[in-house]
């Protein structure tokens, strides 16, 4: 992951299209990498979801149908998928148990039991490969002064369907009221549903991290819920 945010700013990052951080140094060694970047710390985290999503969408477009070939080091849907799975399939007994869990999202949850590395893999199958961030929440955006984004934190940069990283950009940040603005503004989402295991699967093992009933894991749950509600035919 480090390795490929060092090769994101040598050789993507000056032609992406998107502000990022200026990038001062970018080191590879075999002692480790080293990433030297402009310092945004007087921007605010996070952005207005549908700024986001208007973001992405010009992204995507820019880069859809070139970027696995230009840069054939990307990273391609079902990376580590056996990983991801193993660790999913571990970590469900006590996911299944929480209290604050609604039924759907538990029955959604349990039908992903050992199908995590198909459900990752068809992620492929979700529309044509482009740039993708990888983890497109808002955590990873920051406004500057005047209203302009920048995205950082690209050592999950992948060749992958777009609406991979608008699935995650909706699930993991936006609450649902919001969610029809993005999507009008990210244009043409085909293949959310086909993304949207793979998608559940992240936000579940985020929601782990949360203590069971907590705030951030109430928006979780509920961010969940919407999801499954809204695209959830797939599975």
């Amino acid at each position: 992951m480090f390795a490929c945010e060092v090769r994101f700013y040598r050789e993507i990052a000056p032609v992406v299209g998107v502000r990022v951080p200026g990038c001062m140094t970018a080191d590879q060694t075999p002692d480790g990498t080293l990433l030297v970047l402009e310092d945004l710390s007087a921007w605010r985290e996070g952005c207005d979801p549908v700024a986001a999503g208007l973001l992405l969408a010009g992204m995507h477009a820019r880069w859809a149908g070139t970027a696995a070939d230009r840069w054939p080091w990307l990273r391609r849907p079902g990376a580590a998928a056996e990983l991801i799975g193993a660790l999913y399939d571990r970590v469900w007994p006590v996911l299944s148990a929480r209290a604050d869990l609604s039924p759907s999202t538990r029955a959604f949850g349990s039908r992903l039991l050992g199908r995590v590395p198909a459900a990752e893999r068809a992620v492929a199958a979700a529309g044509p490969a482009t740039l993708a961030h990888g983890d497109a929440s808002a955590r990873n955006f920051r406004t500057g002064p005047g209203g302009e984004l920048a995205l950082l934190d690209w050592e999950d940069v992948s060749a992958m369907p777009g609406v991979a990283d608008l699935a995650w950009l909706l699930v993991s940040s936006v609450e649902p009221d919001r969610w029809d603005e993005v999507l009008a503004a990210y244009g043409r989402h085909d293949g959310i549903a086909t993304v949207l295991p793979a998608v559940a699967v992240q936000a579940l093992l985020s929601l782990a991290d949360e203590p069971d009933g907590s705030p951030e894991a109430a928006s979780w749950c509920g961010r969940l819920d919407a999801a499954i509600a809204r695209f959830g035919d797939e599975l």
